[in-house]
């Protein structure tokens, strides 16, 4: 079964149209440059010497703003469509960016980050719609897999080049990023989605898609949808301390390098491009809930076991578990979201998820940097431990009623 279904889902991406191709190439451009969000902690502390907690506040302040732009952004792709909201912001983003390095006050590193907040956030809600807009229900988890392949194959480099540009300066991580996230929107731009406008049905189930009689948002009367993002934004909190607290852990306590830190992503990458894929089809006929809950309770031993590292063995070990983890639950969380949207809604959806996720990015850096400077890295990891174990719990409870994975990866 298991070799079956690797084959199933290799050929299946081999069959995806060109716009998710065309779509996969852009991300591609663009993670390859993702350098700035996962070394802005340190940038802000080792080279514009803000405390921990400022910059870990900072992270928060990106945070908020990604709140404010997800559901905006996931009701414009509704109404004007994803696409010239991704090509916008990819272009925005870049241009921001390039402004960045000259800015060296705290308030204005706060409002600038704000900006770049509100613009590059918004490509996310409008991506997942896109994705799941321009195949049909059977190709959905393979059209998410190859995006995912897309992102993980440029973080794979992003990271790792910025570990050692930040050794020799900082401020190159802002050009190169820059550079990349315009030269993709240019791709979006001089590649036209030929199926931009079609969508593709949601769920068939007739409880599935509520109505929203009491004028609320589609996603606010969905309780299945609400239990679930009440989970996967405790899974925010675990998974996010790679942005905050995880960098200021490996430099500070175990004096590890920055590059060290990149090298992470690398293994984490790598680890996703080759085995993610493969690992989803052989489990494609779960419910949705055991692979969420698997993946988030591997997240929290992943990070649990920082507890009693002191080199970087424990901490290469960590970030394998969380690995697995990851590969576990988020093509499974984006493939259970767009299953239970109602297609006319599925942008107001994502933006749902989206925003889950920016509540999470808002609270994890800052509550995880300033735990480590008041409480030490034993106690803060010992938390985080706490709260993903909590989030596995909730997610066995996700969707009683079940929603399957799409048949074609059985």
């Amino acid at each position: 079964m298991v070799a079956g279904s690797s084959m199933n889902i290799w050929r299946s991406l081999r069959g995806l149209p060109r716009d998710i191709w065309v779509l996969a190439g852009a991300t591609l451009v663009n993670r390859a440059g993702t350098m700035v969000l996962p070394f802005l902690v340190l940038y802000l502390t080792r080279e514009l010497g803000f405390t921990p907690a400022h910059a870990g506040l900072a992270l928060a302040v990106y945070g908020a703003g990604a709140i404010i732009v997800a559901p905006i952004a996931g009701r414009l792709s509704d109404r004007i469509g994803p696409l010239p909201i991704m090509q916008a912001s990819l272009v925005g983003n870049g241009l921001l960016l390039l402004i960045f390095p000259f800015v060296e006050t705290f308030a204005g590193v706060i409002g600038l980050t704000l900006a770049w907040a509100l613009v590059s956030e918004s490509f996310r809600p409008a991506n997942l719609a896109i994705v799941a807009d321009l195949v049909p229900p059977e190709q959905r988890k393979p059209a998410f897999a190859l995006s995912r392949l897309a992102i993980n194959l440029g973080m794979s480099v992003g990271p790792a080049v910025a570990g050692f540009l930040a050794a020799q300066s900082f401020r190159w991580i802002f050009v190169v990023d820059a550079i990349t996230t315009i030269a993709a929107g240019l791709v979006l731009i001089a590649i036209p989605l030929s199926a931009a406008g079609r969508r593709y049905g949601g769920s068939e189930r007739p409880d599935a898609a509520p109505r929203a009689p009491s004028g609320l948002p589609a996603a606010l009367e969905d309780k299945r949808l609400l239990l679930f993002l009440m989970a996967l934004f405790l899974t925010g909190i675990v998974f996010f301390q790679h942005e905050g607290a995880l960098p200021l852990f490996l430099v500070e306590d175990l004096r590890l390098s920055p590059a060290f830190y990149g090298m992470l992503f690398t293994i984490n990458t790598l680890m996703i491009v080759f085995m993610e894929v493969p690992l989803n089809a052989a489990t494609s006929h779960w419910p949705h809930r055991w692979g969420l809950s698997l993946g988030a309770m591997l997240f929290a031993a992943g990070s649990g076991i920082f507890v009693f590292a002191s080199g970087p063995g424990l901490i290469v070990a960590g970030i394998v578990i969380w690995t697995f983890g990851e590969m576990m639950l988020f093509p499974q969380a984006a493939a259970y979201v767009a299953d239970i949207a109602p297609a006319h809604r599925r942008g107001e959806y994502m933006g749902a998820y989206s925003l889950a996720f920016s509540l999470a990015f808002a609270v994890a850096p800052w509550a995880g940097t300033a735990a480590f400077a008041e409480f030490g890295s034993t106690w803060l990891w010992a938390g985080v431990f706490i709260v993903g174990s909590a989030s596995a719990a909730m997610m066995l409870y996700v969707s009683s009623d079940e929603v399957k994975p799409a048949a074609a990866l059985g």
